[in-house]
């Protein structure tokens, strides 16, 4: 099936010569809609809203980001993503995030179910200038209950101040590779908690990374999704409230 030709999701933040956040620019793309929700004192709150049941083969999603100097935006998602069966067909998930200095994004993504027969490119690029913060939750979900999953290669390239921070690819296309021993083995929930431009304080977690600058990453792995989200949830809080991106006197 050839691609269809998608429209990006547009989300432009900034604050006005008052101080005042102003989303500049909500644009619905071909796949999600922004939507302005009711603000907290100290950011705007945009939720992006599905337009469609899912993605299929030839569909390419595409959302770009951009969040002003000392802007601080909070990207919320009602609901998950599904990618069915693609019938040999191919999909495309893309998003660009550029962050300018003192501005900050919490994304608390919700999972990303690959079904079996879906195959799913996906790419997050993210630039932060110096002084700008991101903390972004994201879990990948191999297949709907009782299947194997489809395949899906995931890649991340986030930059901070001009250097790279963060550069992933995590290739889970084949089955019979990605549940070999040391890899996946059986699990197939993928979930991360990551702070880009930040470096969290609080109590250590086993399966914390720190990046190459600024930033810190926990991957958990499972059979299920209700334990891992779970955990990750508590990181995301704990980072929150420990000296993360958007705590308190931050």
């Amino acid at each position: 099936m050839t691609r269809e030709s998608a429209e990006p999701t547009v989300v432009t933040v900034e604050l006005d010569g008052s101080g005042r956040h102003i989303a500049r620019e909500l644009r619905p793309g071909s796949f999600l809609a922004p939507r302005p929700l009711l603000p907290s004192p100290d950011r705007l709150r945009i939720a992006l809203v599905g337009t469609r049941a899912g993605l299929l083969a030839g569909d390419d999603l595409r959302l770009d980001v951009s969040v002003g100097p000392g802007a601080r935006l909070e990207l919320v998602e009602p609901s998950g993503l599904v990618a069915y069966d693609h019938r040999g067909g191919t999909s495309s998930w893309r998003a660009r995030v550029g962050i300018a200095e003192g501005g900050e994004l919490h994304w608390d993504a919700r999972p990303f179910v690959i079904s079996t027969g879906a195959r799913v490119e996906r790419s997050m690029e993210v630039s932060l200038a110096a002084g700008a913060r991101m903390l972004w939750r994201d879990t990948l979900v191999l297949g709907r209950s009782g299947e194997r999953g489809g395949g899906v290669r995931a890649m991340t390239r986030a930059t901070y101040d001009g250097c790279e921070l963060l550069v992933e690819d995590l290739d889970l296309t084949d089955p019979e590779i990605r549940e070999l021993p040391g890899i996946l083995g059986p699990n197939r929930v993928i979930g991360s908690v990551t702070v880009l431009g930040a470096t969290p304080a609080g109590r250590p977690h086993p399966y914390r990374m720190d990046l190459a600058g600024p930033g810190a990453q926990v991957r958990l792995l499972d059979t299920v999704a209700p334990a891992a989200e779970a955990e990750l949830a508590a990181v995301w809080a704990q980072w929150l409230a420990d000296g993360g991106p958007g705590a308190p006197g931050r």
